[in-house]
């Protein structure tokens, strides 16, 4: 695949919705490149000093490309667990093999920027799920799971 070609195709992204907003009936709900950016700006603004912001960022930018392929997978669908990793994991190395190392270490929490990752995804869903609840829609289960995904994290009492 030539250079335009990778770029259009990491592009897509923007294009893809949240699945999981579109289950719980949000009008015009975010991109999955939307989360993404949104996990990069709470993270630039929440990152602790000692972690490597830089490693950070990217793997917020690119823990979901593989999601241009295998689609928005949530906990409702019946792929999960080891076969959902595999699949994304096989889209990661036909996308972009040059950022499986992030992919890895994000999906395995292997380091703590990985952890502190995975807290911003989390904290943003719940953030995201407050401001759509703005639409007359119950997002409970959302915000329920985020604070029970960051729980052990100073970020819980951003979800209050």
């Amino acid at each position: 695949m030539n250079m335009r070609d990778e770029l259009r195709t990491l592009l897509q992204l923007k294009d893809i919705p949240r699945t999981g907003w579109v289950r719980a009936g949000v009008e015009h709900p975010e991109s999955v490149a939307a989360h993404s950016w949104g996990m990069a700006v709470l993270a630039l603004r929440l990152c602790p000093n000692h972690l490597d912001l830089s490693k950070v960022l990217s793997m917020c930018l690119v823990h979901d490309v593989a999601e241009i392929i295998v689609g928005d997978l949530t906990p409702h669908d019946s792929i999960q667990g080891h076969e959902k990793h595999e699949l994304e994991r096989a889209g990661m190395l036909k996308i972009a093999p040059q950022w499986i190392d992030f992919f890895e270490e994000y999906e395995q929490g292997t380091s703590e920027e990985a952890r502190f990752v995975k807290a911003m995804d989390k904290l943003d869903m719940g953030l995201q799920a407050m401001n759509y609840q703005q639409q007359g829609l119950d997002l409970s289960e959302f915000i329920d799971s985020a604070r029970s995904k960051t729980e052990e994290t100073e970020f819980a009492s951003l979800l209050e």
